[in-house]
């Protein structure tokens, strides 16, 4: 079994909607790391000196390949980042390897065997 990893950024505010969205699209769980900050085009604004951009989280999660664009394409409108601009990111990058996993692939099989 071939898995992806979604990476998404978004505003704290958002976190759990996305991982609900993510969960149902077919997702089997997540990592968040909180805290994060970041950059756009336009450069953040400050009050004298003091950032007043929103908090950042990022959510990780491994999923099955054959799932990750329909889980992705799910995250993007749940956080409607194509039609707001700042709302955050979502990427996928394959990988090459896992542990740690197997304990899901017997229940993502199945999954997997009816999308095929």
């Amino acid at each position: 079994m071939h898995f992806k990893l979604i990476i998404c950024f978004v505003e704290d505010g958002q976190t759990d909607s996305i991982m609900e969205a993510a969960r149902d699209a077919g997702a089997t769980g997540s990592t968040i790391i909180n805290n994060a900050r970041g950059e756009g085009v336009k450069q953040s604004k400050t009050f004298f000196g003091l950032n007043l951009e929103t908090q950042r989280d990022v959510i990780l999660f491994l999923v099955e390949e054959h799932l990750s664009r329909h889980i992705l394409e799910t995250i993007e409108q749940t956080g409607q980042f194509d039609n707001k601009p700042g709302s955050g990111i979502a990427i996928q990058i394959d990988v090459e390897d896992a542990v740690g996993v197997s304990h899901q692939i017997k229940s993502l099989q199945t999954i997997v065997e009816d999308e095929i």
